[in-house]
């Protein structure tokens, strides 16, 4: 396990700033290990030892991994001078260590992972990797066969072909209500490809990302960390070329 100082580490829990957690070591309220600390500086490995701040156990750990349910109007970025971010919905000590693996446009809603985890989101968001996420939307006009058939050649773009889609009708009429799984994440992907068939999107929510999907217990704004299980799923599915059947 990796060393390191003590006040970095209370400050990257959101304790305070190192100039804080400073005062806090001179006022004799941070313990480590059941005694008391008397160096802001002194070298310690969290995920081992037991440390304390005025009485309360410090829950340390360095990999943050959320699944979030990011409601309408609010954008994918860890600041934004206009909107609300989705880092900005997170208890301060995880908003200050995570950021959002990828985008959801700010008028879709539905599943978002967060993380500090570099690697993990890199593997998700490479091409070669192909990781799969599905969407229901409402769209405006009848979806039909044919369209499902479009999908799944790939539909041609302005600029680019998108890779083959699987699209599922739900229902179909002057509002169709549909599942679609692609394999990119393009700016307003989904959107232009019903786009292309003179379709509009009205209502589009991220229901998969690889292997999570969304919590359907979590209400929009809701968050909650990934189980092990999750993680275990998920950290499998990235090791992979290509996606895992789901």
């Amino acid at each position: 396990m990796k060393r390191e100082r003590l006040d970095k580490v209370l400050a990257n829990m959101g304790i305070g700033t190192r100039k804080e957690v400073k005062q806090l070591v001179k006022q004799k309220l941070v313990v480590v290990d059941g005694t008391v600390a008397t160096d802001p500086g002194m070298h310690v490995v969290p995920e081992e030892q037991e440390i304390s701040v005025d009485g309360e156990p410090i829950n340390y750990k360095r990999w943050l991994y959320i699944m979030l349910n990011k409601p309408p109007g609010v954008v994918s970025a860890t600041e934004d001078n206009l909107h609300e971010t989705v880092v900005d919905l997170l208890p301060y000590e995880w908003a200050i260590k995570v950021f959002p693996v990828g985008r959801l446009d700010i008028d879709t809603e539905g599943l978002l992972l967060l993380t500090n985890d570099g690697q993990l989101s890199h593997n998700l968001l490479s091409p070669k990797k192909k990781v799969d996420k599905e969407y229901f939307a409402r769209i405006q006009g009848r979806v039909t066969e044919t369209h499902v058939q479009e999908f799944a050649r790939g539909v041609e773009l302005e600029d680019f072909t998108t890779l083959p889609a699987k699209l599922e009708v739900l229902s179909s009429g002057e509002i169709s209500e549909i599942r679609v799984t692609i394999m990119e994440g393009k700016f307003h992907q989904v959107k232009r490809m019903f786009a292309a068939f003179d379709l509009e999107v009205i209502y589009l929510q991220r229901i998969r990302m690889g292997p999570i999907r969304l919590d359907e217990s979590l209400k929009p704004g809701e968050y909650r960390e990934l189980t092990d299980e999750e993680m275990e799923f998920l950290k499998a599915y990235t090791q992979k070329e290509g996606p895992a059947q789901s």
